[in-house]
C-alpha cells in the first residue's frame, strides 16, 4: 500500500490529484470543528454524552461524522444524509421502472439519477436538522442542562420570534453543510483521485483513533489507572485490533469465480470467442451495508428512549416497558444483553440475502452469458446456468454473512467477556471495548483497499504502452 503511494506520488498529475484530496479534507475536518451560532455547550461532554458508546442511533452518526455531530458544528450532518438518499435511490430502482430505466440509459441516465439523488440527499438532511435542533433545544439526554441554546437570563430557551430565529438559523445551517459535505465528496470524484463520499467517511472515523485510544489506553481510565488484569487486557485489544483488520482485508479480496467457455463464431470474416474466462463473485459482496442496516434497526429502540425523560415515565406501566433494566425492551436492546447479539446476527443473515438480491441476477447473469455466446461447462445454457448461479450465489452470500458476523459481533462479545473478567478481580462494572467497532474498521479498510485500486489503475493507465510506443 505505500509503495502504491509512492509511486503514485512521483506522477505529477496524480501528485495533484492526491495533493487535491488532502485540501478537501482538511475543510472537511475544519467544518467539523466550527459551532453552529446560538449553541452553549459549556459544561457538557458534547450534546449526547454518556451515549456516546451505547448502541443508540445516534452514536452511529457521531462515529458517522467523526465527532461533529456530537460537539453540534456546521458539518453535523456529514455524509449521512448523502449515504441514505443513496441507499433510498438505490432500493427504489428495483421497486419503480422509471428509475430502472434510467439505470440502463448510460451517462445521461446516471446523471439525471445523481440530480434526484441531490435533491433527496437535501430534504433528508432537512428533516435531520429538524430533529436535531429539537433535540438541542430540549437538553438533550444531560438531565442536568435543559437545552443546548442560549436562552433568557435564567437558562431557559427562548420563545417567540427569537426561538424562531434560532431554529431557521440553526436549521438552515445544518442543512446548508450536509449540502457543502456532499459538494466536496463530489469534488475529490471529479478533481482529486476519487471515491470521494468514502473518503469523507474515512477522514472522520480516522479523525476519532486519538480520542478513543485515549478511552482504551488513557491514564484517566486505562491501564496507568488500574493496574492489574488491565495491562495484559490492553495488549489482547490492541492484537485482536491488528487481528481485526488483517481478516477484514482477506475478506474483502476473497472471491468465487465461476469459469465460462466462450464459443467460437463467426462474424463477417472474423472468428470470435474460444477462449476461457470467469466471473469474480466477491465472498462479502454487499460490503459493510448489511451491518449498517442491522445496526440502524437495533438502535431504534434506544434512540427513542433518549428522547423520553425518566420523570416522564417513573412510576407507571411505561417504566416497566421503557426502563434501563434488563427485563425491559431497552434493556433487551442494550449491547450488554445477549439478547442483542442473538438479533444482531440474524439479522446481518437477512440482510446480507436481501442486498445480494438485489446486487445480482441470476437469470439476467445467465441470458448474459448466453447472449454473449458462453456457457457454463457442465450446466446447459438458460434455466440450468440460472439455477446453477443461484446455487453459487446464496452458498457465497451465506459465507460472507457470516464472516460479516465475525467482525461486526466480535468488539462486543470482547467488552461483554473483559466486563466479566474485570469484575472477578474487583473492578466493578468496568469493561475494555475494542476502541473502533466493526463497522468503523470495515469502512476504513474497505476504503482504503479501494482507493489503492484506484491509483494502481490509474498508474497502469499512464504506463501503458500503446502501438506507437
Amino acid at each position: 500500500m505505500l509503495q502504491t503511494i509512492i509511486n503514485a506520488w512521483k506522477i505529477a498529475d496524480l501528485r495533484k490529484k492526491i495533493l487535491f484530496t488532502a485540501f478537501i479534507i482538511l475543510v472537511f475536518r475544519v467544518g467539523s470543528a466550527i459551532t453552529i451560532p446560538f449553541v452553549d455547550l459549556a459544561g457538557a461532554n458534547g450534546i449526547i454524552g454518556d451515549t456516546v458508546n451505547d448502541s443508540s442511533f445516534l452514536a452511529y452518526l457521531n462515529m458517522m461524522s467523526g465527532e461533529a455531530f456530537n460537539y453540534a458544528t456546521i458539518l453535523a450532518m456529514s455524509i449521512t444524509p448523502y449515504i441514505n438518499s443513496s441507499i433510498i435511490m438505490q432500493l427504489l430502482a428495483v421497486a419503480i421502472p422509471a428509475l430502472e430505466r434510467l439505470q440502463k440509459e448510460g451517462e445521461e441516465g446516471r446523471k439525471k439519477i445523481a440530480t434526484i439523488t441531490r435533491y433527496v440527499t437535501i430534504g433528508l438532511a432537512l428533516m435531520q436538522s429538524l430533529a436535531y435542533y429539537f433535540y438541542l433545544r430540549n437538553g438533550g439526554s444531560d438531565t442536568t442542562k435543559s437545552t443546548f441554546l442560549l436562552g433568557d437570563a435564567n437558562g431557559n430557551p427562548y420563545t417567540g420570534i427569537f426561538a424562531v430565529l434560532q431554529a431557521v438559523v440553526i436549521i438552515s445551517v445544518l442543512t446548508a453543510g450536509a449540502g457543502l459535505t456532499m459538494w466536496l465528496g463530489e469534488r475529490i470524484n471529479v478533481k482529486g483521485i476519487g471515491n470521494g463520499v468514502s473518503m469523507l467517511l474515512f477522514a472522520g472515523i480516522v479523525a476519532r483513533i486519538p480520542l478513543l485510544m485515549t478511552q482504551l489506553y488513557g491514564p484517566a481510565n486505562g491501564y496507568i489507572a488500574r493496574g492489574g488484569a488491565w495491562v495484559p487486557l490492553s495488549l489482547i485489544a490492541g492484537v485482536a485490533l491488528l487481528a481485526m483488520i488483517a481478516f477484514i482485508v482477506w475478506m474483502d479480496n476473497a472471491e468465487r469465480r465461476i469459469t465460462v467457455q466462450y464459443t467460437k463464431h463467426v462474424v463477417g470474416r472474423k472468428m470470435y470467442g474460444g477462449q476461457s474466462s470467469h466471473i469474480p463473485i466477491k465472498v462479502n459482496m454487499s460490503g459493510v451495508m448489511p451491518v449498517i442496516f442491522a445496526s440502524s434497526i437495533l438502535s431504534l429502540p434506544p434512540t427513542v428512549k433518549l428522547f423520553i425523560p425518566d420523570s416522564k415515565i417513573a412510576g407507571t406501566f411505561w417504566e416497566k416497558l421503557l426502563g434501563n433494566s434488563q427485563g425491559t425492551v431497552s434493556g433487551l436492546f442494550s449491547q450488554s444483553n445477549p439478547w442483542y447479539l442473538l438479533m444482531y446476527f440474524v439479522l446481518i443473515i437477512g440482510f446480507a440475502y436481501f442486498y445480494s438480491s438485489i446486487q445480482y441476477d441470476p437469470v439476467e447473469m445467465s441470458n448474459n452469458i448466453r447472449n454473449n455466446h458462453g456457457l457454463i461447462p457442465g450446466y446447459r445454457p438458460g434455466e440450468p446456468t440460472a439455477n446453477y448461479i443461484r446455487r453459487i450465489l446464496n452458498r457465497i452470500t451465506l459465507l460472507g454473512a457470516l464472516l460479516l458476523s465475525v467482525v461486526a459481533l466480535f468488539p462486543i462479545a470482547f467488552s461483554l467477556i473483559s466486563s466479566a473478567i474485570l469484575g472477578a478481580v474487583g473492578y466493578e462494572n468496568a469493561s475494555m471495548s475494542i476502541s473502533m467497532g466493526g463497522t468503523s474498521i470495515i469502512i476504513m479498510v474497505g476504503v482504503a483497499l479501494e482507493t489503492v485500486k484506484q491509483l494502481e489503475s490509474q498508474m497502469m493507465l499512464r504506463h501503458y504502452k500503446g502501438f506507437l510506443d
